[in-house]
């Protein structure tokens, strides 16, 4: 049988099936006790440090709450404003925080090549569990919530689903790429056929392209790349159309430090998001997807860039769904 206690939970790929399978039955079961008001107080006294190096509103929430629910208590840090800003390891700020509380909570996606290098660092000299919030490699809590999201939805046999993760136009800001990598590298562990469309220029990080064709290959599913958003919506059972920055944009941002100097990296990557303004998820697409196909988006999705909200506010919707889940997810990886 599967056991997760003191394991770390930096990327999916890090997990067997059966640890993930673990993480799913237990969402599951806490979802059920939640909705019937049933207590779930399995982590009385214990205390969680949330370390957030970019803004957050689901996952911030979804492990505050969670906690609480779980018995004990989430502390929330913001990087700028801790001993970080001036320095400080991840190695010494771990050891610190591992020995005041049971385990350490992180988010620090928007550079490539640094969160998951960051986390991986603490964790070599901590004792306790390291959970992924969000890196620039995966987004290992929210996939599992899609997971669970789609299984509620078709079962949990998905071989030979098709889900369609798909680059979108938004002109907010340029986003991190760990959503799609993290859906390609786990979807592609359960059998289903994954597609992924975007412009030239967008593509992801290279290991994760290969272990969502070698996932597939075992799982006897697929893994495509394709350059056009309505091939990828094509028969699709599940469309997940979102938006990420420019690869070698976001590769640039190591070593900038003053703001002027990532403003204009901003601006070059919502200059070139630009380009493609007709990357929207809207009825003419969905109608390209099988007729029960659902729509889903991590969220905050920009309405009218990256989906209509007739779209989003449609009955193929199941986004709200799949945001609740969040917290049901979270609190299986802490307990």
């Amino acid at each position: 049988m599967a056991d997760l206690k003191g394991k770390h939970y930096i990327e999916t790929q890090d997990l067997t099936s059966e640890e993930l399978q673990l993480l799913l039955d237990t969402a599951t079961e806490l979802k059920a006790k939640f909705h019937r008001g049933e207590p779930t107080t399995c982590l009385p006294n214990q205390t969680a440090f949330l370390l957030f190096f970019d803004k957050s509103t689901r996952t911030r929430n979804a492990f505050e709450a969670g906690m609480t629910q779980l018995g004990g208590h989430a502390h929330f840090l913001d990087a700028d404003v801790t001993q970080i800003s001036h320095g400080e390891t991840p190695q010494d700020t771990g050891r610190i925080l591992g020995s005041m509380g049971h385990g350490i909570c992180i988010r620090h996606d928007l550079v490539l090549n640094e969160g998951n290098h960051y986390m991986r660092e603490m964790a070599s000299a901590v004792d306790v569990p390291i959970i992924n919030m969000q890196c620039d490699v995966d987004h290992p809590t929210q996939t599992l919530a899609d997971l669970m999201t789609i299984r509620e939805h078709f079962g949990n046999d998905l071989a030979g689903k098709k889900i369609a993760v798909s680059w979108a136009y938004a002109p907010s800001y340029a986003k991190p790429l760990s959503v799609p990598q993290g859906l390609i590298t786990l979807m592609t562990r359960f059998g289903m056929h994954v597609s992924l469309a975007h412009p030239p220029g967008y593509n992801l990080v290279d290991r994760t392209l290969q272990a969502a064709r070698q996932n597939a290959a075992a799982s006897g599913g697929s893994f495509e790349i394709v350059d056009s958003m309505d091939a990828a919506f094509e028969d699709a059972d599940v469309v997940y159309p979102k938006s990420w920055g420019v690869y070698d944009l976001m590769l640039a941002r190591q070593g900038l430090s003053s703001p002027e100097e990532i403003e204009d990296n901003q601006r070059a990557c919502l200059a070139k998001n630009n380009d493609h303004q007709d990357w929207i998820c809207d009825q003419r697409r969905m109608k390209l997807a099988k007729s029960d196909a659902v729509y889903m988006h991590c969220l905050p999705a920009d309405r009218g860039a990256e989906v209509t909200d007739e779209v989003i506010d449609g009955p193929q919707s199941i986004v709200f769904q799949e945001a609740e889940n969040r917290l049901h997810t979270a609190k299986a990886i802490m307990a």
